[in-house]
């Protein structure tokens, strides 16, 4: 591996950096609404399947008894 000196390696950062293409605020808020809207209705399936097994569950066990 190559030795880079101090001045080099800030040059290459600096460089690499302004390679970097922000998302804008736009971009931002959608992304984020999406998150939102995907995370709400993940957490309603699996409320839903949870609720389906804890039923199924319950009525094996009424069987049981």
């Amino acid at each position: 591996m190559a030795k880079t000196s101090p001045g080099d390696f800030v040059r290459q950062v600096r460089a690499e950096a302004n390679k970097i293409v922000w998302p804008t605020s736009r971009e931002t808020v959608m992304t984020t609404i999406m998150v939102v809207i995907m995370t709400g209705m993940l957490g309603l399936f699996f409320f839903g399947i949870d609720s389906l097994f804890g039923w199924i569950v319950q009525m094996l066990l009424g069987l049981a008894r």
